[in-house]
């Protein structure tokens, strides 16, 4: 049995579907991560992180569906070799520039989550760890190079 435990709240702007941009390190807006009171102990040093990995749960998300077509593409494909919203474990991942810490509130940029979506956890980001050079998504690497197909 698997048991997920929601530790927070996003607050952003995006309200619906289409409000989001694409891809959230693409923006430059800012939402608030609202860490509930039981779970603040753990936000200690959190402030001395330049940036964080956030986890967090998909809610509105089509837990049925196994092919998209990713944006500008013009063939569907496999759930699990794109970035879609819509899959069966709707689980987001998100990498934020942390912009402040106020109590059990943090403010961050780069982030696409709806408003009220239920944050799962936090992680530091860690370049030296996260970061993987010359990694290829076979399809995406076409997208760099001839946008729309």
């Amino acid at each position: 049995m698997m048991e997920l435990v929601q530790i927070g709240v996003i607050r952003s702007p995006y309200k619906r579907q289409g409000d989001a941009p694409r891809q959230g390190r693409l923006a430059d807006i800012e939402s608030e991560i609202e860490v509930f009171p039981e779970y603040l102990d753990g936000l200690a040093d959190v402030e001395r992180c330049s940036h964080l990995i956030l986890l967090y749960w998909l809610d509105r998300a089509d837990r049925t569906m196994l092919k998209a077509i990713p944006p500008g593409q013009p063939a569907e494909r496999g759930v699990f070799s794109t970035r879609s919203p819509n899959r069966p474990n709707p689980i987001g991942f998100g990498v934020v520039d942390l912009v402040a810490v106020e109590g059990g509130t943090l403010r961050v940029r780069g982030l696409d989550a709806f408003d009220g979506t239920p944050l799962l956890d936090i992680k530091p980001y860690s370049s030296e760890v996260d970061a993987i050079p010359g990694i290829s998504v076979g399809w995406m690497e076409n997208m760099k190079r001839n946008p729309g197909t």
